[in-house]
């Protein structure tokens, strides 16, 4: 199996990126009160320095109070935290590494009811003044991120938080301009938001979103039955702005409507035009999914992935759990040394190596 599709430079806009390999945002929730330490940026130099072509940040949060649902998961806002943030794009860039930070809002989720936070912030109980605060402090983070030299950004609207909370008829019962029967109608939030941003940082600048259908609270769940309403939700997202679908599954090799082969990001790409990012158990044999019950899972060879890369089904490669396991990963992949490849092992979920 040749690897060379994998390791073709991506030039789009602003990002000029080594190989097609992207690391997956993954939360770490290890930056003291919301402060990146030094441990948090050799933990991401490790990875540029084995030619990790792009680095998404795990998530970091806007200015609300409400927008993190654990202590130690890293802000991005205010001197410390920016400070922080700084230290860990010059030591990717000391690399040679590329790196953009991912933008999060938790919304109403919690994942542990000790750490003492105001009111949850639901989409459908938002007032509007709340939306346009939540929408200006999106933007404010991202020009934060310009300004402190990364290298695009990513807005996360996925699995189950704010952003997709609006996307979703569940959560987002709004008879007002932000709610409504259909997907076209409930994505003006996130609409807002990516205008909002690219006002922001300027037309050169490269904004990634992360989607999925599925949901934390919903695996099951599926914001489009089929290809029309998927151009109804991101045909107005690419006209906001977006320049690069980050397109969430759990296991990348499944088809996402009947009749096609084409996954997830295959199917937006062929929408919007626009470049895309699959991720999903790549390099693996089980969904992340079984990480969070204390799982490992075995490696898998990638031979369905460069298939579907070399068809030209999508642009880049998210790797998540693979390259939490083994900083070294792409190095090992791109010299052919597969037999030293490591299976996943929960443990490292935990930890910052």
């Amino acid at each position: 199996m040749s690897t060379e599709s994998l390791f073709k430079p991506f030039v789009y806009k602003n990002l000029e990126l080594k190989n097609r390999i992207v690391m997956a945002p993954m939360t770490r929730a290890q930056s003291d009160n919301g402060v990146p330490t030094q441990n948090i940026a050799e933990y991401y130099a490790r990875r540029a320095a084995s030619d990790v072509g792009l680095i998404l940040s795990e998530g970091t949060v806007i200015n609300r109070t409400a927008s993190k649902n654990m202590q130690n998961i890293p802000d991005f806002y205010g001197n410390e935290a920016l400070a922080g943030w700084k230290n860990v794009i010059n030591a990717v860039h000391q690399h040679g590494g590329k790196m953009g930070p991912q933008i999060w809002h938790v919304g109403d989720t919690r994942s542990s009811e000790d750490y003492p936070l105001a009111p949850m912030e639901k989409a459908s109980t938002m007032t509007l003044e709340d939306i346009q605060d939540t929408i200006a402090q999106f933007a404010a983070s991202a020009k934060s991120a310009k300004d402190l030299g990364f290298d695009c950004l990513e807005i996360h609207g996925a699995h189950g938080y704010l952003i997709d909370q609006f996307f979703w008829e569940v959560t987002n019962t709004r008879t007002d301009e932000y709610g409504g029967k259909t997907i076209k109608e409930r994505n003006r939030f996130a609409v807002d938001v990516v205008k909002a941003i690219r006002a922001a940082v300027g037309e050169d600048f490269t904004i990634i979103l992360r989607l999925s259908q599925w949901k934390q609270q919903d695996y099951s769940s599926r914001l489009t039955a089929n290809p029309t309403e998927m151009e109804e939700w991101l045909l107005p997202l690419k006209e906001a702005g977006v320049d690069i679908f980050h397109c969430s599954q759990r296991r990348f090799w499944e088809p996402e409507f009947e009749g096609s082969d084409l996954n997830f990001a295959g199917w937006a790409k062929k929408i919007t035009g626009q470049p895309t990012i699959t991720v999903g158990s790549v390099g693996l044999k089980g969904d992340f999914m079984s990480a969070f019950a204390g799982q490992g899972t075995e490696k898998a060879d990638l031979t369905e992935l460069i298939r579907r890369l070399d068809n030209q089904e999508f642009d880049l490669v998210a790797v998540g759990r693979a390259l939490l396991q083994d900083p070294r990963w792409v190095q090992k992949i791109k010299t052919g040394n597969t037999e030293e490849l490591l299976d996943f092992s929960a443990e490292s979920m935990a930890k910052l190596y």
